[in-house]
């Protein structure tokens, strides 16, 4: 059993916790309250008065065919970026796990991208599939494929999501690595010697044993296509074409700082916070119970 710390005065507990509680309070609580309290007000079209309505900026949201849109275009963006940053992260990990010679310099080539800030991520991925002067796009068009996400809506969802499961990729990749070095090697050769193939290792005992990295990731990259997404989709397509990338997050936006719709985009950010926690609830209620291993 592990022995309990046992501090010389009472208060010393509560300031070193202090500084961590006051930033959660400011930070998080705080606006989530002010959020709170405006989607249950209405003001009128010179923001010099507001009415108290309940819930009716959140009815009229949720009658909404274009929130209803955005919240569809939110599943399968999410569900697109973080399958996509996921299997490439563990394939680049596992690849990485077998390299001997110039390790070092993989693995910091690999973590490069996480420190680019996600509009210049999704900057440098719209000019490479510029319609008119991208590389990318380019050699699609020699390809026969007719690239233009500026007017098709379906393409431009797959720049989004290409620009987004790049930038999560490198984060994914570290704790990918870090969950291969931590498998014991004796597990791995006793299977070797058993006659099971690579592959067969990888999907019996390696996949298995990264059940537990693999959760804690799918909490962050949903989190993360939810919300810090913004950036990219902002700098690439603006919620469009006809709409077809705008997320929540991005309608949020739309509707508050551009139109001014203050109650519905308070409404709309209430929502979307109670979506990501009861996700975040399913994920580690039902999905944890899977991810441990004797």
């Amino acid at each position: 059993m592990t022995p309990r710390v046992v501090f010389p005065n009472k208060i010393l507990p509560y300031l070193l916790v202090a500084p961590q509680l006051a930033i959660t309070l400011v930070f998080f609580y705080w606006p989530a309250g002010q959020a709170m309290r405006q989607s249950m007000l209405r003001e009128d079209p010179f923001g010099l008065r507001s009415k108290f309505v309940w819930f009716a900026n959140f009815e009229k949201v949720l009658a909404d065919p274009n929130y209803l849109n955005s919240l569809k275009v939110t599943v399968i963006f999410s569900v697109s970026t973080a399958a996509v940053a996921m299997s490439v992260a563990l394939l680049l990990a596992v690849m990485v796990d077998k390299v001997i010679k110039g390790r070092g310099l993989y693995r910091t080539l690999m973590i490069w991208p996480y420190a680019v800030a996600p509009a210049i991520a999704g900057m440098l991925w719209l000019f490479l599939f510029n319609p008119s002067i991208g590389s990318l796009a380019v050699w699609l068009r020699w390809l026969g494929i007719p690239w233009d996400p500026l007017l098709n809506g379906n393409q431009a969802m797959v720049l989004v999501v290409t620009a987004a499961a790049w930038k999560q990729i490198s984060y994914n990749f570290l704790f990918f690595v870090a969950g291969l070095q931590a498998i014991p090697k004796s597990l791995i050769e006793a299977a070797a010697i058993d006659g099971a193939g690579e592959n067969k290792r990888f999907w019996t005992i390696v996949f298995p044993l990264l059940a537990p990295t693999t959760f804690f990731l799918l909490v962050i990259n949903t989190t993360y296509a939810f919300f810090d997404t913004f950036g990219i989709i902002h700098a690439v397509t603006g919620g469009g074409p006809g709409k077809a990338t705008e997320t929540l997050v991005f309608k949020v936006y739309s509707d508050g700082a551009l139109n001014q719709l203050l109650g519905d985009s308070a409404a709309q950010s209430v929502i979307l916070m109670v979506i990501v926690i009861a996700l975040t609830a399913i994920q580690f209620r039902y999905v944890e119970k899977k991810v441990h291993y004797d």
